[in-house]
């Protein structure tokens, strides 16, 4: 019979080992994420709060440069955790099994769909943990100094009055940017909307580094205004920035997702996290002034805790125009990257340039009718604003395959830069040809 010092013994033993024994799972979660500080810090800290033998490492990367990092990491070495807005980039690393199946993490109050899309993979690889939409964040004050009045449509950013006062990213540098050209490429149709992208961009004062870029430019006055994915213009507008977003017709709602990747180091504390985040308390840190998010959790569970006038993603979706399809932009995923950087990102000046004579004959001739300089203008309009790659081509599944093709073997490298190289000169080409026809064209009204 043990004595009860010896029990006493015994029971200190075991509390220790079972101590050691969960200090040896526990550890470092590391989550690579194209989400700002302000997000990213709310969440380690209230995690690590709840999780005090839990560390979470944020390794803050866009959403393009994140699955690259993934891919050339070796199993064993890679972060835990992928955490972005864009699903197709989770439909990536899906298809090249870079992600883990967890069925058994969820939150039961959590819809099925948003609209008709899925909030989660139906295969537990990627789980929707916030919902976002895509629009136009403008500054009113900037407006208002300048005489513009406050975009709706993204018809409106195409306005000759809107030159030079519109900011873009590239979608090779943000899958949040990716997802808005996408949503105007399905909403319109490829050819139709390559030309809204090429004229936006065309009235651009700047393609940033970062999909930050743009926000910020536009909380502090540098721009007009620009499109954003919402939680960007939300959280200037409830951090008091004197800015306001619109989301027009054009818009989907599609959710923000994360997921266990492949080969991490901790996937037992990863698993911890992402629960944690599609729990009550993660989905209420989306609220946040700074974060402004659409929690995918139903507004019925916070009771009073929407701030007034907060959109409602269910009343967003009964009137936008888009169903997105997440495979749809998967399938050109890298083509759009590509097209966007060699015909706008790399050739900002001579689409500019095109854009500005193209806006100058256009207001001539709404003074003064002339038959010869309107054809000109059409002409000019057709090389400036039609993409280099028609609709034809973009829907061929052989061309598809190879830019989702290994660009590090020679072959298809040597492919890809020869088709790049092409259509960088075909674009300079066609906008050096469209300001001089709408010069021709001012010259001709006399």
């Amino acid at each position: 019979m043990p004595t009860r010092r010896s029990a006493l013994r015994q029971s200190a033993l075991a509390a220790a080992l079972a101590f050691a024994s969960s200090a040896a799972l526990a550890g470092t979660v590391t989550v690579i994420t194209s989400f700002p500080k302000e997000l990213t810090a709310a969440y380690k800290a209230a995690f690590e709060k709840a999780n005090p033998d839990i560390k979470i490492e944020i390794l803050n990367k866009n959403t393009v440069a994140g699955i690259a990092f993934v891919r050339e990491t070796a199993a064993g070495n890679r972060p835990e955790v992928f955490w972005a807005s864009a699903p197709d980039a989770f439909e990536v690393l899906k298809r090249d099994n870079l992600l883990v199946a967890a069925p058994d993490l969820d939150n039961k109050a959590i819809p099925a769909k948003v609209g008709n899309y899925p909030i989660n993979d139906p295969k537990g690889f990627y789980k929707g943990q916030a919902l976002a939409g895509y629009g136009i964040m403008y500054n009113t004050r900037y407006l208002k100094a300048n005489k513009l009045a406050a975009p709706r449509e993204w018809d409106d950013l195409l306005r000759r009055e809107w030159f030079g006062h519109v900011a873009m990213t590239a979608p090779s540098r943000s899958g949040t940017m990716h997802l808005t050209v996408e949503t105007i490429l399905q909403g319109e149709g490829w050819d139709a909307g390559w030309g809204k992208v090429l004229q936006m961009a065309g009235n651009s004062a700047q393609i940033t580094e970062r999909s930050f870029g743009v926000p910020d430019g536009i909380n502090n006055g540098q721009f007009g205004a620009g499109p954003v994915i919402d939680f960007f213009g939300l959280a200037g507008k409830y951090s008091g920035f004197p800015v306001d977003f619109v989301y027009p017709t054009m818009t989907s709602v599609v959710p923000a997702n994360i997921a266990l990747i492949a080969g991490g180091k901790n996937t037992a504390d990863a698993k911890k996290f992402i629960q944690y985040t599609l729990s009550q308390a993660g989905q209420e840190l989306l609220l946040q002034p700074k974060i402004s998010r659409l929690p995918v959790l139903s507004y019925s569970a916070f009771g009073n805790k929407i701030p007034a006038g907060y959109p409602d993603p269910q009343a967003i979706v009964k009137r936008a125009k888009v169903n997105f399809n997440a495979d749809l932009s998967e399938d050109r995923y890298a083509v759009v990257h590509s097209l966007f950087d060699q015909t706008i990102t790399f050739r900002l000046k001579e689409l500019q340039a095109a854009t500005k004579a193209i806006h100058d004959a256009e207001a001539k001739l709404a003074a003064k009718p002339n038959a010869q300089a309107a054809d000109l203008i059409r002409q000019a309009r057709a090389l400036a604003f039609s993409p280099i790659v028609g609709a034809s081509l973009a829907g061929q599944a052989d061309f598809l395959k190879v830019f989702a093709s290994n660009k590090k073997e020679v072959a298809v490298s040597k492919q890809i830069t020869g088709l790049e190289e092409s259509w960088n000169r075909k674009a300079r080409e066609n906008y050096a040809k469209a300001a001089e026809l709408a010069e021709q064209a001012t010259g001709l009204i006399k």
